[in-house]
């Protein structure tokens, strides 16, 4: 993918004005349909994660932004994994996703183990600040759904301090009932956002997305889980460092030790990795 892929993606950002919408409409269109097809992408439990670096991610989003089509990416980790393996629902979902990308150290590791290793983490609350800061140069549009009540407005409030012609499209709590769903539906398409963010946890927030897809009409579409809250300083995140070492996850169980339950699932993740990345070694010298 490396050296034919970059040239793509920056070919694609010429097709794009400053506000990332296309100079030729049905070229972008053609040319982000080839490129979602050209990624290349390592099966993890089953789930093909697209082997992508955060720039790389960010220009596929500016081609799904140009297309206006409805586009779902998922933030893949270990608990993502392990929770599609007991429901099936959201198995679906991260199937039927229209990008994956590799948030989470142990998916990393997954890879690793194959002989196939992700060239990047791509963490979804680095991505969520980088669109901040593409959108305050690009003009896009991005809405904060989610969190508890004022939290992504701090968010917000908080990236504007960092990039002063950054301006959302709106913020929202809500909650993804079956009973509040259509007003967060209104809310969003009046606001028209380039990019929609969902703070609602997972599976809730892929799964609330997924079935309402169509009907919130917006480019890209994706769960965040506790980004608003690191955003908004409500949740300390781990230091810099500790994140390159991939020992963020550590930190959270220091800062919120009530996640140990959460957390159970990495040793298991680990062992059922391990065996797959045994069994596919196994295979390639058949």
């Amino acid at each position: 993918m490396a050296v034919e892929q970059v040239a793509r993606a920056d070919l694609a950002a010429h097709l794009l004005d400053r506000n990332g919408h296309p100079r030729y409409q049905q070229a972008a269109i053609i040319h982000a349909d080839e490129e979602a097809m050209s990624v290349e992408k390592i099966a993890v439990l089953g789930v093909p994660i697209a082997n992508v670096t955060e720039d790389e991610t960010v220009a596929l989003m500016a081609q799904m932004i140009a297309t206006r089509q409805p586009h779902h990416v998922v933030t893949v980790n270990p608990e993502f994994l392990m929770e599609a393996r007991r429901n099936p629902a959201f198995r679906r979902v991260l199937l039927n996703a229209d990008l994956a990308i590799p948030d989470g150290i142990g998916v990393v590791l997954a890879g690793r183990l194959q002989g196939r290793p992700f060239r990047a983490r791509v963490a979804g609350s680095d991505l969520v600040e980088r669109l901040a800061a593409e959108s305050a140069r690009r003009g896009w549009r991005l809405y904060f759904l989610g969190a508890a009540p004022g939290v992504a407005e701090q968010a917000i409030a908080r990236l504007q301090a960092r990039y002063p012609t950054f301006r959302a499209a709106g913020a929202y709590a809500g909650s993804p009932t079956p009973e509040e769903t259509p007003d967060l539906i209104a809310r969003v398409r009046a606001a028209q956002p380039d990019v929609l963010f969902v703070a609602y946890g997972h599976p809730r927030q892929d799964l609330w997305i997924a079935a309402n897809k169509d009907a919130l009409g917006v480019p890209v579409m994706m769960g965040v889980g506790g980004a608003f809250d690191f955003l908004a300083g409500v949740v300390p995140r781990a230091p810099v460092r500790m994140r390159q070492m991939g020992l963020e996850w550590l930190y959270r169980l220091y800062k919120q030790p009530w996640r140990w339950r959460r957390m159970l699932a990495l040793p298991q993740f680990l062992m059922l990795a391990l065996f797959e990345a045994i069994r596919l070694r196994k295979e390639r010298h058949v």
